[in-house]
């Protein structure tokens, strides 16, 4: 965290909303810690760093980011340790990526300790909304828009910071169905695609959503140019394991440079596996299927962690994988990354930040 200690204002709730959560039964989503972080940039400058109780924004129908799209988000969880300590997993990577989306956007770059010292603080304010059951952890979104009440496109003078958090357990609860997709893309080269932009998820709604009648819970996108080549599978990064072989679209101006998807390769080198960041065709997905080849098929992301693919679609024909229970290279992965989240296991890298209660 930052040496220079800010002056953050907090507003404590009355009376928290901690009863109304069943540790044993987290929805996804649904249940929001107490309080908020928020931040305004006016006037050419972030001001009024404040931690108020959880709840509503006022906006003016004109506000910018509701028509023109000026919107940016981080994903981020904190864990509860073995000994009861609340850890955050790499969060200076979650900041860092949250300006190079916002540089992409045209927002004014968010200083290190607003976010950091902001977030340090949320986290012990609400310390209690962390959950202790296992494969549960407290999932934290900060996030920029743009609040010029303005009609008129060009980037806004005036932007709102803020995060808030909620506890969850798995993303999934089963393995997926995924299919290919052909004709729609989610990003383009030059595009927007490598930033963590609101619009970008909108636009993949109608894709997803048809084919979720089909029976499939996620997409693999494919390149925009030809449909040739894999990029990522919704809304994570997607990894194969073929013929031993952990094989991965390298990152581009069209794929988000994941933070999850980092730590496993990084995880995957260092326990000896043979790693590759490259081009993935669709056709070599198939073939290595057909061969029998293809063992391992997964996603990667902060709210899954790891989602195992049970099925991968392409053309009008299921290509079934192996069982879960069988996959080497991902359940160990997972696993090791599970213990160093939580404080069971060393932690080399660096990833795990300790907030002091």
């Amino acid at each position: 965290m930052s040496t220079d200690t800010l002056t953050i204002a907090t507003q404590p709730v009355a009376t928290s909303r901690i009863s109304e959560l069943d540790f044993n039964n987290i929805e996804f989503g649904k249940i929001f810690s107490d309080h908020m972080l928020v931040a305004d940039f006016k006037n050419g400058a972030w001001q009024n760093p404040e931690i108020v109780p959880y709840g509503n924004m006022s906006l003016s129908p004109a506000t910018s980011a509701i028509h023109y799209g000026q919107a940016i988000f981080e994903g981020m969880k904190a864990y509860r340790g073995v000994n009861g300590d609340i850890l955050l997993f790499r969060p200076y990577d979650n900041y860092k990526r949250l300006n190079i989306s916002g540089a992409r956007m045209c927002m004014p770059e968010l200083p290190e300790d607003i976010f950091m010292q902001g977030l340090e603080q949320l986290l012990r304010l609400d310390a209690a909304w962390v959950p202790p059951t296992a494969g549960s952890a407290l999932y934290i979104r900060p996030f920029i828009f743009a609040t010029d009440d303005f009609i008129g496109v060009r980037p806004s003078s005036n932007y709102r910071f803020s995060i808030f958090s909620c506890p969850v357990a798995s993303y999934y609860s089963a393995p997926l169905r995924v299919a290919i997709e052909t004709k729609y893309v989610r990003s383009a080269e030059g595009g927007a695609g490598f930033a963590k932009a609101a619009g970008n998820y909108g636009a993949a709604m109608y894709p997803a959503k048809q084919m979720q009648e089909k029976g499939y819970q996620q997409l693999i996108w494919t390149d925009h140019k030809e449909h040739k080549y894999i990029e990522e599978s919704g809304t994570m990064n997607v990894m194969f394991v073929i013929d031993g072989m952990l094989v991965t679209p390298a990152v581009s101006s069209t794929i988000l440079s994941g933070i999850t998807r980092d730590s496993v390769l990084t995880l995957a080198r260092d326990m000896g596996y043979k790693v590759e960041e490259r081009r993935v065709s669709v056709e070599e997905i198939v073939e290595a299927h057909k061969a029998g080849k293809l063992q391992e098929a997964f996603g990667t992301g902060t709210a899954a962690t790891i989602a195992q693919i049970a099925t991968i679609n392409y053309n009008g024909e299921d290509l079934e994988l192996p069982a879960i229970e069988g996959r080497e290279i991902s359940n160990k992965v997972a696993a090791e990354l599970d213990k160093i989240k939580t404080g069971q296991a060393p932690d080399p890298y660096n990833w795990v930040q300790k907030i002091s209660l």
